[in-house]
């Protein structure tokens, strides 16, 4: 298949029956219209260069393992997916909240709440990277608004799961290799939140979905992001919108890919409400299965994603959070 032949959605006019379809039927789409500042995104991309060229002691200072909630650096080679090395190195950057202390049992999704860390060497990283966030924020809760009116339910069908969302930008860089390290730049896998936006740096490539043909090569278009929904409306919507697999190859050696992959997700404590469907939609509604590592998908959103980084940062799980592994409903 050839590359740009995913469907173009325009959110600022946006056709719900047309987002309906692609997300039952192929999981991604081009967004246009999303009201991200394009000045913002090339500074903010330009900042993030600055700071993957910094010295490796300088990324360091802020490595993840430094946090127990799963921000900062992560140094290439130092995610997994699937269980191998992913070869990347990126950024984890969420809601600037304070630790929760003590961590309630009956929470144990709280550890994922806490500051970010960021570089001395790049300040201007921060205000670009929180406001990019905040953009990307506003764009995502408009096309989850646009979902429900599309599966016939009111437009605020989800705004009580959103009250208090807790969204995470990665600000990725894949170093080009010639592949005798590793085959993935990140593996297959499917989004255990409710909904990606992602802005893959033009003229880059290597992003690749998952699709009834085979692999399906994606390649940006400028100024549009590219969009794809998480397992968590997958479940909300008993398997009828499609949550699809997808990766991204290394880039060739002697060049390299940048790109900013905004998952928005409800609160920790929150489950999405489950889409009452009309007849004629429910009769197309595939099911809900396993996650991607054959365990349990939680409705409520903080397990999926504490299980998740568990798996991704075993350095941070093992340095903070080895108890965490023994939760029952962390197992599956």
């Amino acid at each position: 298949m050839s590359a740009r032949s995913l469907p173009i959605i325009d959110l600022e006019n946006l056709d719900v029956d047309a987002l309906r379809e692609v997300t039952h039927e192929i999981g991604f789409f081009y967004l246009t219209g999303h009201g991200i500042d394009q000045q913002l995104t090339d500074d903010l991309i330009a900042a993030a260069r600055e700071f993957f060229a910094l010295p490796e002691a300088d990324k360091l200072e802020i490595e993840n393992s430094n946090s127990p909630h799963f921000r900062g650096y992560t140094r290439v080679g130092g995610e997994r997916t699937q269980g191998y090395i992913d070869w990347r190195e990126q950024l984890d950057i969420g809601p600037e909240r304070a630790a929760v202390e003590p961590i309630d049992p009956a929470r144990p999704w709280d550890v994922l709440h806490g500051p970010n860390l960021w570089p001395a060497r790049v300040p201007r990283l921060r205000d670009l990277a929180l406001e990019w966030s905040a953009q990307a924020q506003s764009a995502g809760l408009r096309l989850i608004s646009g979902w429900a009116v599309s599966l016939g339910a009111p437009a605020d069908f989800f705004d009580a799961a959103f009250a208090d969302p807790d969204p995470l930008l990665k600000i990725a860089r894949y170093p080009g290799h010639d592949g005798s390290v590793t085959d993935q730049g990140v593996g297959s896998h499917k989004d255990v939140g409710a909904l990606t936006l992602l802005y893959p740096e033009p003229g880059s490539a290597g992003f690749q979905v998952e699709t009834d043909d085979g692999w399906l090569d994606v390649a940006p278009i400028p100024g549009h992001l590219l969009v794809n929904i998480g397992e968590l409306l997958e479940v909300a919507t008993g398997g009828y919108l499609k949550a699809t697999v997808h990766r991204v190859l290394p880039p060739a050696a002697g060049t390299d890919r940048v790109s900013l992959p905004f998952f928005l997700n409800p609160g920790y404590d929150q489950a999405l409400p489950t889409v009452p469907l009309s007849p004629e939609l429910a009769a197309e509604a595939a099911g809900v299965g396993p996650d991607q590592h054959g365990g349990t998908l939680h409705a409520r959103y903080g397990l999926n994603a504490l299980k998740s980084r568990l798996r991704a940062h075993p350095n941070v799980t093992e340095r903070y959070h080895r108890d965490l592994l023994d939760l029952p409903a962390l197992r599956g």
